[in-house]
C-alpha cells in the first residue's frame, strides 16, 4: 500500500509539473512575423496584440501632418483589422506546439465487487501511462513546429500583401486627385474656346454651330470632373478601409505626388534570382514540404500507437462472519474433553487470512497490437501530402519566373511610356492646340480643327496621368513580386553575385 501512495504522489507531481510548463506564449513568434515584414516592406513596425491599446494613438499621429506613400503602408501594418485577425492564427499555432508536447493524461480504473454474503468489497485499481508517447511526443512536436512556421510565413506574408495594397492605393488615390485637377484645367480651356467662340460670333467670323459645339465641349468636361470628383472619392475611400480608418477619408491630406522621373530597376532575370530568395510564398511553400515530412515521419511512429505501462493493486474481499457466542464454545469444547474447557482463540493473522484481507501490488503493460490497422491509411496519405507540397513548390518555382520577367517588363513598359507622353506627346498636343486656336483667331483655320487639336491635348494629358500612375503603382507591384522594397533590390543584387555567395544564406533557409 505505501509502495502505491508514492507511486502515485510521484505521477501526481510528474503531471503538476507538465502541466505548470504548458503555457501559450506566441510574443516570440510575433517577433519572428515583425522581423519577416520588416525586410519584406521596409516598414518599422508590426501591430501586435498586447499593443491594441496604443494602436489609436499611434495611428493619430502618423495621420496628424498628412502621410505619404510610406506612412500609409505604416497605418496599414498597424491599423488593419484584417491583419489583427490574422495574427491570431500564430497563437493558434502555437497553441497547437503547446500540446503537441503535452503527455495524454493517465487512466486510473477503480472497480469494486461485493460478496454475496455480505462484508467488505473486493477492490481492484489502477493507473497506466502511453510510453509510445515517449517517441512520438518528440516527432508530434517537429510537426506542430513546422506548422507554425508556415503560420508565420502565412501572417508575413498576409502583412505584405496588405503593404502593398496600401501603397497602390495610396497611388490611385494621388492619381485620382490629378485627374481631378486635369478635368477642371480642360474645363477651364473648354469654357475659354466657347468664350472664343462666342467672340467670333459677335465680330461675325464665326456661327451658332461654332458655339453650341463649344458649348457641349465645355459641357463634357465639367461633367468629366464630376465623375473623376466620384472616383476619387472611392479611391480614397477604398484607402481608407486597408488602413483600418473608420473616418471622413476626404480628410485625408496625402503629401506624395506622381513620380516624374523613372527608376533604374536591375535585369528581370536578377530579379528571378531575388523572388526566389526572398518571396514569401515560396517560403511557405519550402515549410509545407518540411512541414509534411514531419508529419509523415509521425504516421509511421503511430504503428506502435499505444503502449500502456502502470501499477495494478487489489485487495480481496472481506467476508462477513457471524458474531461469536462465547458461552456456547466454551459449552462446545468441554464436551468434547470431558471437562471445563476454554474456546479456542485465533491469532490476528488467522483471522486476517480467513476473512481474505490480502493486497497485492504489481506493475500492468498493456499493448495494442497492430494487426489490422497498421496505420497504412494514415502513412500513405501524409505520403500524398508530401508529395503534394513538393509539386505544389515546383509549380510555384516555376511560375515565379514567368510572373517577375512579367512584372518587371510592365514596370519598364510603364516607366518608358510615361516618359513619352510628358517628353513627346504633350508637348506636342499643346503645340497643335496653340497653333490651331491662333489660326482660328485669324480665321486660317476651320472651328472643327480647334476641337480636334483640344480633344487629343486633353487626351495626351489624361492619358499622362494615366502613365504616371501605373509607373507608381508598379513599385508596390514588383516589391510584391520580389518580396522585397525597392530600395533593397540593388544592393540585393550586388550581395548575390558577390564570389563566394552561398545558397544556404537565403532568407527561406
Amino acid at each position: 500500500m505505501r509502495f502505491l501512495f508514492h507511486s502515485g504522489v510521484t505521477v501526481g507531481a510528474l503531471l503538476a509539473l507538465l502541466c505548470a510548463c504548458a503555457t501559450v506564449d506566441p510574443r516570440p513568434d510575433y517577433d519572428r512575423v515583425s522581423q519577416r515584414v520588416i525586410e519584406a516592406t521596409g516598414a518599422q513596425r508590426l501591430y501586435r496584440p498586447e499593443d491594441d491599446e496604443r494602436i489609436g494613438s499611434l495611428v493619430a499621429e502618423l495621420l496628424q501632418d498628412g502621410i505619404s506613400a510610406d506612412d500609409a503602408v505604416q497605418v496599414s501594418l498597424l491599423n488593419n483589422p484584417s491583419l489583427h485577425a490574422a495574427f491570431m492564427d500564430v497563437g493558434i499555432a502555437r497553441a497547437d506546439v503547446v500540446q503537441a508536447g503535452l503527455f495524454s493524461n493517465p487512466f486510473v480504473g477503480v472497480s469494486a465487487r461485493f460478496p454475496d454474503g455480505g462484508g467488505l468489497a473486493n477492490i481492484e485499481a489502477g493507473v497506466a501511462l502511453n510510453l509510445a508517447e515517449l517517441w512520438q511526443i518528440p516527432i508530434r512536436g517537429r510537426a506542430a513546429e513546422r506548422s507554425l512556421d508556415a503560420a508565420i510565413l502565412d501572417l508575413a506574408r498576409t502583412a505584405a500583401d496588405i503593404a502593398a495594397d496600401a501603397k497602390t492605393a495610396y497611388y490611385q488615390c494621388i492619381g485620382a486627385d490629378e485627374r481631378i485637377r486635369i478635368a477642371q484645367e480642360n474645363l477651364d480651356i473648354a469654357k475659354s474656346l466657347l468664350d472664343l467662340a462666342r467672340t467670333r460670333q459677335q465680330a461675325g467670323a464665326a456661327n451658332e454651330m461654332d458655339v453650341n459645339l463649344s458649348r457641349s465641349v465645355a459641357l463634357d468636361a465639367e461633367i468629366k470632373v464630376q465623375r473623376d470628383r466620384l472616383q476619387a472619392a472611392d479611391a480614397r475611400r477604398d484607402l481608407a478601409t486597408i488602413l483600418g480608418l473608420t473616418g471622413d477619408a476626404d480628410g485625408l491630406d496625402l503629401t506624395d505626388t506622381l513620380p516624374t522621373e523613372s527608376l533604374d530597376t536591375p535585369d528581370s532575370e536578377s530579379l528571378v534570382a531575388l523572388a526566389k530568395r526572398w518571396r514569401l510564398d515560396i517560403q511557405t511553400a519550402r515549410q509545407a514540404v518540411a512541414t509534411a515530412q514531419a508529419e509523415l515521419e509521425y504516421e509511421y511512429s503511430r504503428v506502435w500507437p499505444t503502449i500502456e505501462l502502470g501499477i495494478e493493486m487489489e485487495r480481496a474481499e472481506r467476508r462477513s462472519q457471524g458474531g461469536r457466542d462465547v458461552l456456547a464454545d466454551t459449552a462446545r469444547a468441554s464436551i468434547a474433553n470431558g471437562r471445563l474447557t476454554a474456546p479456542e482463540i485465533q491469532s490476528r493473522s488467522e483471522r486476517r487470512s480467513e476473512k481474505g484481507q490480502d493486497v497485492i501490488l504489481g506493475p500492468s503493460l498493456g499493448i495494442e497490437i497492430p494487426i489490422f490497422d497498421q496505420n497504412q491509411a494514415q502513412i500513405a496519405k501524409a505520403q500524398y501530402k508530401l508529395l503534394q507540397a513538393t509539386k505544389t513548390l515546383d509549380a510555384l518555382d516555376r511560375a515565379v519566373t514567368q510572373e517577375v520577367r512579367s512584372a518587371a517588363d510592365r514596370t519598364s513598359t510603364a516607366w518608358r511610356l510615361m516618359q513619352m507622353y510628358r517628353d513627346q506627346s504633350i508637348p506636342l498636343a499643346q503645340g497643335n492646340l496653340d497653333l490651331s486656336r491662333e489660326a482660328y483667331r485669324a480665321g486660317r483655320a476651320s472651328f472643327l480643327s480647334v476641337l480636334e487639336a483640344q480633344r487629343l491635348f486633353l487626351q495626351a494629358r489624361r492619358a499622362y496621368v494615366d502613365a504616371a500612375q501605373s509607373a507608381a503603382t508598379m513599385i508596390p507591384q514588383l516589391e510584391r513580386t520580389i518580396g522585397l522594397p525597392f530600395n533593397r533590390f540593388p544592393a540585393e543584387v550586388q550581395k548575390s553575385t558577390q564570389p563566394g555567395q552561398d545558397a544556404d544564406e537565403e532568407s527561406g533557409s
